[in-house]
């Protein structure tokens, strides 16, 4: 089967600067792939390539195996949501969804019902007569959803959509929106920065640095096995050894990571000397920073109940099992 979407060598320049530089990704039809990466490492650009709203300085597009390249954005069978849903408020939330349908000249019985359908996918089947102003954020932004959704893309774009949502509802809209994916049954790419979304919502990952990718694959691998020193850091907390402190704790050298859950702090056997220099406090869990003798700073996280005994300045011993420790490949 084709790849729903296929990125063969895509770069894109501004002036001097390479916001993409050489990417090559195929996502597999009605896969969920998120593209994880601080600001300004080309995610978003290249959201934008595959949406047509960019055209890429040089390399290839395909949508389904078709090269569209060249093909402006509303010629391609896509999608896109962003993170400021940008509804019309004087039309009802009916009204926002039906909009697309009513352009491509469909029947005003099928459009009806065709939105109703999609405000049924995104649980809000009751709420058609209302204006976006009379609703939630989580509400808005499943009407930009449905909007999408209505009609029936091939892909779905998905740009921060949850970025202007307080904490709380960003979660909910998490689950929920994974819940349509498996109902919609269509291809999502998903822009983000915010790992715990990439690792809660993905069938994989594709992690963005400085234009490239520097891992994909699924959540468990890319957080249990990061490939490079970038993605340790950049994706969940990363213990990072170098240099003489990987030459003291390892014993070789080298770049080494290690996950703040697979350290253990004791008062005493066998571990390295160390001594606790901040204790952060996370309601269910806590995080226990600990220098140790000779250089290097290691963090230790785990339920509160169980680092509750450790207090700032105490004397330790850290320790972790040689299956904890995760050989980095070179920085790209």
């Amino acid at each position: 089967m084709l790849p729903a979407i296929s990125l063969r060598g895509v770069s894109k320049s501004f002036g001097a600067v390479a916001a993409v530089d050489g990417v090559d990704l195929d996502v597999t039809e009605g896969e969920f792939l998120t593209l994880l990466g601080p600001s300004g490492s080309g995610k978003t650009t290249v959201l934008r390539i595959i949406a047509g709203f960019e055209a890429p300085t040089s390399g290839q597009v395909l949508l389904g195996g078709q090269d569209v390249t060249d093909v402006p954005a509303f010629r391609r069978d896509v999608n896109t949501v962003f993170q400021d849903y940008a509804l019309f408020p004087h039309m009802t939330v009916a009204g926002n969804v039906e909009y697309g349908l009513k352009v491509k000249g469909i029947p005003a019985d099928e459009r009806r019902r065709r939105t109703a359908e999609a405000l049924e996918g995104v649980r809000l089947a009751d709420l058609g007569g209302r204006r976006p102003s009379e609703l939630s954020g989580g509400q808005r932004q499943r009407v930009a959803l449905a909007r999408a959704l209505v009609n029936r893309p091939k892909v779905l774009l998905l740009d921060e959509p949850l970025g202007a949502l307080d904490l709380k509802l960003r979660e909910e809209m998490q689950v929920e929106l994974k819940a349509i994916h498996a109902e919609a049954g269509i291809t999502f790419v998903y822009v983000t920065h915010d790992q715990g979304e990439a690792l809660s919502m993905s069938d994989r990952i594709a992690v963005f640095n400085r234009g490239r990718i520097e891992q994909i694959g699924p959540p468990r691998e890319v957080y249990g096995r990061p490939a490079t020193a970038f993605v340790a850091g950049f994706v969940g907390l990363s213990n990072l050894l170098v240099g003489d402190a990987a030459l003291r704790t390892v014993g070789r050298a080298g770049t080494f990571a290690i996950r703040p859950e697979h350290v253990a702090v004791t008062d005493d056997g066998p571990g390295f000397d160390a001594v606790v220099t901040s204790i952060q406090y996370l309601g269910p869990d806590s995080r226990v920073h600990c220098l140790i003798d000779g250089g290097g700073t290691v963090v230790a996280s785990g339920s509160s109940g169980r680092l509750a005994t450790v207090t700032l300045g105490q004397r330790v011993k850290v320790s972790w099992g040689p299956e904890s420790v995760l050989e980095l490949g070179p920085h790209h």
